[in-house]
């Protein structure tokens, strides 16, 4: 039976920007076996599999998949699934809808359409969990593991450190944006250091010069990414825990994080995060999406 599939670079507003994204539109029917084997075929970061809801009220079920693994959660395939079922709803000459709820391994995902003169640009998902922290690694596994020294690995607001909303990443914080572009990864210590801890990724950060800006790269070498160009899943749970350090009880933050600089594939992730009662109430991402390529897979 063939079935749709769309492309989109995803944290972009222009095609080969960002993060590409493949999303197969008729995934009813296919086993666990066959969409790994199309993920792995598609070579992306990761490929949505769209499938009916489970439950009446939700938009679909969504399955991810990296090329070597199922996940429960990701970022950019949220945006970029949210912006082509949009646009494939438009294309079918139906009425237009601008929220989503997808059924994900790891909750609810609700996603709404960013929308420029009537036109669909992007989209903003709000993270399925609440920050959760996990354990920590030295400052020299974690220097290891980016190619750098330990002077170049800052701990005065967080430990190299566990941290997820959904997928689980070792954020570690450097001192310099020339750290961030010197950090390379080192698989032997990835191997060694991260499984451990339940993660197979290190995603490194640096504060800008204005409040809420960020930089960041992602590295995840033992899931055949050697490098990521836009995290939003990472960024969510990073964000989530700055915001719990700032001042304030109950506020509202807001985020820009550039990544995929230093590959070639620039990125921009816009992040939200709402405070009540000294705790994060809710953490949001959101940016833009391109369409890039329509086709039909034949199996």
């Amino acid at each position: 039976m063939p079935r749709r599939y769309v492309t989109t670079d995803v944290f972009t507003d222009r095609v080969f920007g960002g993060n590409p994204l493949a999303v197969v539109l008729d995934s009813q029917g296919l086993s666990t076996a066959q969409m790994q084997s199309i993920a792995t075929e598609f070579n992306y970061a990761e490929t949505t599999f769209v499938l009916p809801p489970r439950e009446p009220g939700n938009t679909a079920q969504l399955r991810i998949f990296t090329s070597t693994t199922e996940v429960p959660f990701a970022g950019h395939p949220t945006i970029g699934t949210a912006v082509m079922l949009g646009r494939e709803i438009e294309f079918r000459n139906q009425p237009a809808r601008d929220q989503f709820v997808f059924e994900m391994a790891a909750g609810l995902v609700p996603a709404r359409l960013l929308r420029e003169g009537g036109t669909i640009v992007g989209a903003e998902f709000r993270a399925p969990q609440p920050l959760s922290v996990g354990g920590s690694v030295t400052v020299a596994d974690a220097a290891a593991c980016l190619s750098l020294a330990a002077a170049d690995i800052l701990t005065a607001a967080h430990p190299p450190q566990v941290l997820s909303v959904g997928l689980a990443f070792l954020v570690v914080e450097l001192a310099s944006r020339d750290a961030l572009r010197r950090a390379s990864p080192v698989f032997s210590m990835h191997a060694q250091v991260l499984p451990p801890l339940g993660t197979d990724a290190i995603y490194a950060y640096v504060r800008g010069e204005a409040p809420g800006e960020l930089h960041a790269r992602m590295f995840s070498p033992l899931d055949a990414c050697v490098e990521d160009p836009a995290t939003g899943s990472a960024t969510a749970a990073l964000i989530a825990l700055l915001a719990t350090l700032q001042p304030g009880v109950n506020s509202e933050a807001h985020w820009r994080v550039e990544q995929g600089v230093d590959m070639g594939r620039p990125s921009l992730l816009l992040g939200r995060t709402l405070r009540e009662d000294g705790g994060i109430l809710a953490t949001y991402i959101a940016g833009h999406a391109v369409p890039v390529m329509r086709g039909v897979i034949e199996n």
